[in-house]
């Protein structure tokens, strides 16, 4: 019954808190749902956004009339969703997650459910024999493979099948690997390096993604330092990234305040096109939903944010 009355005022907060106007954007940056700590927005076809309730250990979903329920209790830990073409939940499962007065920690893994059924598939638990260390983030190429960080294992891998895993990425060539996105055309990976130390990259990375799924050329996309890098990502129709990036207070790392807290919408050239401020720490991902692909959900500390886009997203 307590659960109940928290997910009700949840979906008045999405109904009537509207928050400020970013001031490069004509519309409305709006709270849809607040929670305790969220991250991986993803959005089914039908336009319900589903998204981790990391601290509670729960996926929360927001179906289009702005009610809030618990679409799955015990997520193991929970971060990056992802809602693929056939319409299966994604999950990266498992890693570690610290929060003052918290601590956390499940089974790494990730995992597909069947949205109807709610029957849950063990897409990759190990590799080359060992244990994951603590999936992070995923994303989807057009051919149907997965793709997905290791934040603390350092490790970027790729899923074929369930059971069929490559890695390939590691270090030096990434070391804090976080938000992952492919191009519409499949060409280029984009990976977030999340570093906090003095000497770590805080950027995007982008890599040539061959057909056969494997990656070459190295280089800086868009960089952050010394500011936060960015967390998530997500790109739309057109090639452009969605980085959630920055900090509004400092939390006693190298980090500085340089990147103020919001979405960066980067072209593919590398070349900044808008920023969205969002008026909360700790910004972490965000993706694209609604019957249009327009709606950005954005995941910051405690509170689901939207805001309209001019262009679609690419659902991956």
């Amino acid at each position: 019954m307590h659960s109940r009355r928290v997910l009700g005022r949840m979906a008045v907060l999405a109904c009537v808190a509207t928050i400020y106007v970013a001031p490069t954007a004509q519309s409305q940056v709006e709270v849809a749902a607040s929670a305790a700590f969220l991250e991986g927005p993803t959005s089914d076809r039908a336009g319900n956004v589903y998204f981790s309730d990391i601290v509670n250990q729960r996926i929360l979903k927001l179906d289009t009339s702005g009610m809030v329920s618990v679409f799955r209790e015990r997520s193991n830990v929970a971060n990056g969703l992802l809602i693929d073409p056939q319409g299966r939940l994604i999950a990266c499962e498992g890693a570690e997650f610290e929060r003052p007065g918290v601590k956390l920690r499940g089974t790494p893994r990730v995992t597909r459910t069947n949205l109807e059924t709610g029957a849950i598939e063990v897409l990759a638990d190990s590799y080359a024999g060992r244990p994951l260390v603590g999936p992070n983030d995923v994303t989807i190429d057009s051919r149907g493979r997965y793709y997905f960080t290791e934040l603390y294992g350092g490790n970027v891998y790729r899923i074929d099948a369930p059971g069929q895993v490559v890695r390939i990425l590691e270090a030096p060539a990434v070391r804090s690997p976080n938000g992952i996105q492919i191009s519409p055309d499949d060409r280029t990976l984009y990976v977030v390096e999340s570093g906090r130390g003095a000497n770590d990259r805080r950027e995007i990375r982008a890599f040539d993604l061959a057909a056969d799924g494997t990656v070459s050329n190295p280089r800086t996309h868009y960089n952050f330092y010394p500011g936060r890098s960015a967390d998530g990502l997500s790109i739309d129709v057109e090639g452009n990234l969605y980085a959630s990036a920055g900090l509004n207070e400092l939390r006693g790392t190298s980090e500085t305040l340089d990147t103020k807290t919001g979405v960066y919408v980067i072209s593919p050239a590398g070349r900044l096109l808008r920023f969205i401020p969002i008026g909360e720490d700790l910004i972490s991902n965000n993706g694209f939903g609604g019957p249009d692909m327009k709606t950005l959900y954005v995941t910051a500390g405690k509170t689901l944010f939207k805001v309209r886009t001019d262009v679609a997203g690419l659902p991956r």
